[in-house]
């Protein structure tokens, strides 16, 4: 979970367009003014910021359990890494796993049944082999891909609940929780928060947006969409949330140019190659981050049509697409809670 210099400020350009326009109007005194900590973790830029409580040993404690959750999580040359443990034991034996590490791989793995396999958090070995968001990014060798992709089966990833371990049953499988520990990261950091009595804050992980409350002028928090085309944070629309989470994937995020092709890391686990569906991002609007993290994969991974149709079907899950020629799609329960900002970008389907 590393970017380079680029993308980090692509990410703190999100990020204060994100806060900016988390407020409607200005705070009417000097004690409403915010308490803010920002930090680099989880390869992201991570900002909090409370609006009710001066406490900044409560920021460091959610900056330490974020911390924490990335230690046992990564898959990048941490020492006490339940992740890498287990990815090291493949094919040998079973690896006992925390509470924390073994939940976000069970509910890693609930996704990657939902999805058919489509999102899958056994990609590592095709992840590995792109490096995308390194300075070592290149297009894999076609056997080697082709070998590596042939590894990915979450079926294959064995859980038991009674001990908490897990085992990946053929040799050279890994597990990567990339696309999923941010959004546990962001809601464990709100369940602290909380738990102290805050009742007004936004949490930001590199993108993945989660609110407590509403404003505290009593109104929802008004939140950016990141525009795909545009790498220095520009936001083509707005969407008001209050105690819900907005988690965006998009091809834009990461990605690499080779021969004149870009290369982006939402990567198809039956191919090894980077979808391509015409979807740069998907936004879902959800009650917890993580759920945030592994639909907003699914589904640009589905394509807007199926996409669309699973966000429909699922409870208190909204959704905003956005096609690369400037279509934007959403959800029937945002018709009157989504405006579009940039009128470069137009509604395609019950928008207006």
């Amino acid at each position: 979970m590393i970017l380079d210099a680029k993308l980090r400020l692509t990410a703190l350009a999100l990020l204060s367009v994100l806060l900016l326009s988390g407020c409607q109007k200005p705070f009417p005194s000097a004690s409403a003014k915010p308490l803010s900590k920002t930090g680099f973790l989880l390869g992201t830029i991570v900002e909090i910021t409370v609006y009710d409580k001066k406490d900044e040993a409560l920021l460091d404690k959610a900056f330490e359990r974020i911390q924490e959750i990335e230690g046992r999580m990564t898959i990048n040359n941490a020492e006490n890494s339940e992740i890498i443990s287990l990815n090291q034991a493949s094919g040998k034996n079973e690896v006992k796993l925390s509470p924390d590490t073994y939940y976000v791989v069970e509910r890693g793995k609930e996704y990657s049944h939902k999805s058919g396999g489509l999102f899958d958090i056994t990609i590592g070995p095709v992840v590995k082999l792109w490096n995308i968001g390194t300075d070592y990014a290149a297009v894999p060798e076609k056997n080697k891909l082709e070998e590596a992709a042939g590894l990915v089966d979450y079926s294959k990833l064995s859980l038991n609940p009674g001990n908490h371990t897990a085992f990946l049953e053929e040799p050279g499988m890994q597990v990567d929780l990339g696309s999923i520990a941010k959004g546990y990261a962001a809601d464990e950091a709100a369940r602290i928060l909380k738990e102290s009595g805050v009742e007004h804050a936004i949490i930001n992980l590199g993108g993945n947006v989660i609110t407590i409350g509403g404003n505290p002028n009593g109104n929802p928090w008004r939140i950016g969409i990141q525009t795909p085309s545009n790498p220095r944070g520009d936001f083509l629309g707005i969407v008001q949330i209050q105690d819900q989470a907005v988690v965006t994937s998009g091809t834009y995020e990461r990605y690499f140019e080779e021969n004149g092709k870009i290369y982006h890391h939402i990567l198809n686990p039956f191919t090894g190659y980077p979808v391509e569906n015409n979807l740069s991002s998907v936004s879902i609007i959800t009650g917890k981050s993580i759920d945030g993290d592994g639909i907003s994969t699914t589904v640009l991974l589905m394509g807007l049509e199926e996409g669309m149709k699973l966000v429909e079907s699922l409870e208190n899950v909204e959704a905003v697409f956005i096609t690369n020629d400037k279509g934007v799609y959403i959800s029937s329960g945002l018709k009157n809670n989504f405006k579009i900002t940039n009128s470069d970008y137009k509604y395609r389907n019950n928008g207006e």
